[in-house]
């Protein structure tokens, strides 16, 4: 019994040790399986679907943020330059999973504006959306999702949402706060970022840029 006790132990702790190293020198090979999976899983079911889309973005937002998306972005992006959004308030389908109502929105939308905030960091749902928006955005290599900062956030708040840090590396994000002195500049490299695969308009705007300021630096 003693030797089964000492075999089990030490089974266990070379167990950890092993997965504790493989998570510290193998962590970007760790998360790349860990998207390509949640990617195949998530467009499994949409893979074989030709339908155009139904939406030029699907807006992720925290409900706190919502007098922001209805006075600001709203009158802007729809009623200004003709986009149509969909926002879970007003074209989620009622009765259905919010999880599917979630999902089927990003698909059937050609991009993803998610609203970030303190707030749209600490909620669950708002969560899933950005995790759903980033698989997608994964799996399919295409300028997807555009991240429109409503307050400045330190890095370290954004620690526990690896994708989103991995994602500002790699996307032109733009910061609605930077945009105090030149709101016109802002709306304008929004509209460019939602034009970005757009068929009519394919040449027209290269959002995947490396870069850390929005839009060099002028919003």
């Amino acid at each position: 019994m003693g030797f089964i006790c000492f075999v089990s132990t030490t089974c266990m702790i070379l167990f950890v040790i092993a997965g504790s190293f493989t998570y510290h020198f193998m962590r970007a090979q760790l998360y790349c399986a860990y998207y390509l999976f949640w990617s195949w899983l998530f467009d499994s079911k949409y893979t074989n679907q030709q339908v155009p889309h139904q939406y030029d973005a699907f807006v992720s937002y925290n409900s706190n943020d919502e007098p922001w998306v209805t006075g600001e972005l709203l009158p802007k992006l729809e009623g200004e330059q003709g986009w149509r959004l969909c926002l879970h308030h007003r074209d989620f389908e009622p009765g259905k999973p919010i999880v599917d109502n979630i999902t089927d929105a990003i698909y059937s939308s050609r991009k993803t504006i998610c609203v970030v905030s303190r707030r749209y960091l600490s909620s669950e749902w708002c969560s899933r959306e950005v995790q759903a928006a980033s698989f997608r955005l994964f799996d399919e290599q295409k300028d997807v999702l555009i991240l429109v900062f409503l307050e400045d956030i330190p890095t370290y708040l954004l620690s526990p949402y690896h994708r989103m840090r991995k994602l500002l590396k790699k996307q032109t994000y733009l910061s609605w706060p930077r945009a105090a002195d030149q709101p016109e500049v802002f709306w304008e490299k929004l509209r460019k970022a939602l034009q970005t695969g757009n068929d009519h308009n394919q040449d027209n705007f290269l959002l995947n840029v490396t870069q850390t300021q929005c839009g060099e630096g002028n919003a």
